[in-house]
């Protein structure tokens, strides 16, 4: 049974990396604003006291891994997910979980049998609302248990090159979607994965589906990545965005990929390179954009 002291090992090792990225480089701990890692430690506290309460309970372990993860401490995080698994090995969420941070720590193969493991899990079972660690602007969840297994999974075999493969499970992810903002987050690596496995007409038929004005609450990037996609932005203009870091990945791989599908490599890896010298490199863009540079033969 994992126990409260046992899972929050102390994560003030600043010199200790949580990770390596793809290209060999390590990564620390994201800096976080005072204030808003007051607000975030405040949560773990919380999180912490409900789990020792009720150590048994998946939901417990759940959300002190979040919580924890929340703060940068992924390593930890993964640990706490991985103890609560040997208590728990049917939990679907769990390897969802873990899986998603395995994506973070850049450890794919292991994402991939994690999620894989949770799609096995939940087929055919009813899907349910996931709640939000960091409620959007009207509290209302987006996605799902299986959406989030689906979109991570699709993730995991597009940082891969694997695109035929990340296509089947984005295209579950879309079908699977039940609100304009998970559409669109589907639609964009679909998209892609479209695009990068030659399937051009399918890829044009997506966009078709994608309308100037679509009820969003929080992924407002991809759809304006879709957006360009259809030639309604341009690549310039996205650009010269000033948006905050974590948009700023996601908004620059779609406008690097852009350049990619266009036949312009050369715009689309300064791009990348661009990204790859902000901070957020937890950002699914940043990510991204780490496994272009990584794939390509220039490196």
């Amino acid at each position: 049974m994992c126990s409260a002291a046992g899972i929050t090992a102390a994560a003030s090792e600043q010199a200790k990396p949580e990770a390596t990225s793809l290209l060999g480089r390590p990564l620390y701990q994201p800096e976080i604003p005072s204030e808003q890692r007051a607000e975030l430690e405040i949560a773990l506290d919380l999180a912490r006291a409900a789990f020792k309460k009720d150590p048994a309970d998946p939901d417990a372990a759940i959300w002190l891994g979040r919580r924890t993860a929340y703060l940068g401490r992924y390593r930890e995080a993964i640990s706490i997910y991985t103890q609560a698994i040997e208590q728990h090995p049917s939990e679907a969420r769990l390897y969802r979980h873990r899986g998603h941070r395995y994506l973070t720590v850049r450890e794919l193969d292991r994402a991939l049998a994690d999620l894989e493991t949770a799609a096995h899990l939940t087929d055919g079972q009813p899907d349910e609302v996931e709640p939000d660690g960091l409620p959007n602007d009207r509290d209302t969840p987006t996605s799902t248990l299986q959406t989030n297994i689906w979109y991570h999974l699709g993730l995991a075999r597009y940082l891969k090159g694997e695109f035929e493969e990340a296509r089947r499970a984005f295209d579950t992810c879309h079908a699977l979607s039940t609100n304009d903002d998970m559409r669109v987050a589907a639609a964009n690596w679909l998209y892609l994965s479209l695009r990068r496995s030659g399937r051009d007409a399918d890829a044009a038929a997506l966009l078709d589906t994608i309308g100037a004005e679509m009820d969003l609450i929080e992924n407002f990037e991809y759809h304006t990545l879709l957006l360009l996609h259809k030639g309604e932005e341009t690549p310039e203009s996205l650009l010269a965005e000033e948006v905050e870091a974590l948009s700023q990945a996601t908004l620059g791989y779609g406008v690097g990929a852009w350049y990619l599908l266009n036949g312009q490599p050369d715009q689309a890896r300064e791009v990348f390179e661009r990204i790859l010298e902000s901070p957020q490199w937890a950002a699914f863009g940043y990510l991204a954009a780490e496994a272009e540079l990584f794939r390509s033969p220039a490196r």
